[in-house]
């Protein structure tokens, strides 16, 4: 039986609280999950002066900037939150979202995988910084064509799970796509495939572990009606979920037809001939 690798990406769900985020992180521990995954941006990288100085209001204040600000922790927190999920054996995963937060996360954590994040699956500069650290990397292929996952496969050279994911919070039925694990399987032999979901229910996950998807990601939060823009694709009772994909791949099976001793006295009771033996 093959273990599907399920992350619970606690991303930015903690809304900036360090308690919360290790509370989710002992939440995705006694829940059955192997990894946590949590997000850094350095905020004058990703976004434009104007972008930032939009006016938004959030717990933090009134403006893009301090609601980005608000949402970021400082490395010794990552540090911190490192350091309980590895006392928990819980790999840890940290999303870069710019070529400074990537040195930083070198020089200071010691991360199981780097993801790369939909948004910069086409970015090949990021990419091949990634390709320096050395480490594995986990890429996921929202928004983007066959062409530019070809691409991304082609520039990075540790790829260890490509995940199929559509980038829309929470995703509709109708662009979920599973089916696009089993293409990707075809394409990328030897490369393990697995599924990020922006669902808002199990559903998704549930039927990507039917697919035998190798790794499967979903937002993890305390609260759905919490205040951030992931809450609302995000899974409050993920240790059901888990529970249910665990036991998709004990139903899996090998794929090889026999009978099972169980159905030994109904074959007895209801088999009156067998002209096969």
């Amino acid at each position: 039986m093959n273990k599907t690798y399920v992350i619970a990406e606690i991303g930015i769900n903690h809304n900036g609280d360090l308690n919360l985020a290790k509370e989710l992180i002992f939440g995705a521990y006694e829940a059955g999950a192997d990894a946590v995954k949590f997000q850094k941006r350095t905020i004058n990288q990703v976004y434009s002066q104007e972008e930032l100085d939009k006016p938004r209001q959030s717990p933090w204040g009134t403006t893009n900037r301090e609601q980005k600000l608000g949402l970021e922790f400082n490395i010794e927190q990552y540090k911190e939150l490192q350091s309980l999920a590895k006392d928990l054996k819980l790999d840890f995963i940290v999303s870069c979202w710019d070529e400074e937060s990537v040195d930083l996360v070198e020089e200071h954590l010691d991360v199981d995988y780097h993801k790369v994040a939909s948004a910069l699956a086409t970015d090949k500069n990021f990419l091949l910084k990634l390709n320096n650290t050395q480490r594995p990397v986990i890429l996921s292929t929202g928004m983007c064509t066959e062409e530019y996952i070809d691409l991304a496969m082609q520039t990075l050279q540790n790829v260890e799970y490509v995940l199929a994911c559509t980038s829309t919070y929470p995703t509709n039925p109708e662009e979920v796509n599973l089916k696009h694990i089993t293409t990707l399987k075809n394409k990328y032999p030897n490369c393990k495939v697995g599924f990020s979901n922006h669902c808002s229910g199990h559903d998704a996950c549930i039927g990507a572990a039917a697919l035998s998807a190798e790794c499967i990601e979903f937002h993890i939060t305390k609260d759905r009606t919490m205040y951030g823009s992931d809450q609302s694709a995000s899974i409050e009772d993920y240790k059901k979920l888990i529970s249910g994909i665990r036991k998709m791949e004990v139903m899996l099976g090998d794929g090889h037809k026999q009978v099972y001793s169980s159905e030994l006295p109904i074959e007895k009771k209801l088999r009156k001939n067998n002209s096969f033996k």
